[in-house]
């Protein structure tokens, strides 16, 4: 084990039991035309947190830390996205910019769309694993746990849009599940005013994890 600078203090983990978890990082999110985009939310941080999330892959890989990649996906139907007596059906923004925009019906976060596809600048590389969700959490009906426990990872490290929704979600779910979250500022991006933001780092500060940065991921690494 060797030391990781975080907040609200040091954390000694092994990085043979630690993953980088990438929320996300879809053209839905980070780019333009894509989803958020669409529905009129500031995207400006997108590219920063897209050049951020390069660096800590880079540095992840270039080290044997393995890469997870989460990956919205619903299906051409749609039909994993629930009905009516579903809330995500009444919330969640692609669902409902589907159905108030008939043009737009299949294109946005559905499996095999522009919308859906990891952004080009983080493609996953050989040895990353990429595991479909169909909620704001990536615990949340999906084999994330499973391959997580079967690998033995303990803590891990959360880049990806949006921090105050899937990030946040995923996260608070890991704490749940005995792991140890610990979110990379520099390499999230929030949807929404900038209080969400502030929020979210507070919550996992002080409550449910640890708050680092890119720069002191690649040096601990560096000092393995």
């Amino acid at each position: 084990m060797s030391r990781l600078t975080a907040r609200p203090e040091a954390i000694d983990i092994d990085p043979a039991l630690t993953a980088v978890v990438v929320v996300d990082m879809q053209n839905a999110f980070a780019k333009k035309g894509g989803m958020l985009d669409l529905a009129g939310m500031d995207i400006s941080g997108a590219a920063a947190c897209i050049e951020s999330n390069g660096r800590l892959l880079d540095a992840a890989r270039r080290h044997g830390v393995q890469v997870v990649y989460l990956q919205m996906t619903y299906s051409p139907d749609l039909s994993n996205g629930g009905g009516p007596l579903s809330p995500n059906y009444h919330k969640e923004i692609s669902m409902v910019m589907m159905r108030q925009r008939p043009e737009l019906y299949g294109k946005l976060l559905v499996e095999n769309s522009w919308d859906w596809q990891i952004v080009e600048e983080l493609a996953p590389q050989p040895g990353d694993v990429v595991i479909p969700k169909i909620r704001y959490s990536g615990f949340c009906g999906t084999g994330l746990n499973n391959y997580l426990r079967t690998g033995t990872y303990r803590h891990l490290l959360f880049s990806g849009i949006a921090t105050n929704v899937c990030v946040e979600s995923t996260a608070r779910d890991a704490y749940f599940e005995e792991y140890w979250p610990i979110i990379v500022e520099d390499a999230v991006n929030h949807a929404g005013p900038d209080f969400t933001r502030q929020a979210m780092l507070w919550n996992f500060e002080n409550i449910f994890g640890w708050v680092t940065t890119v720069a002191d991921v690649a040096s601990w690494l560096n000092n393995q």
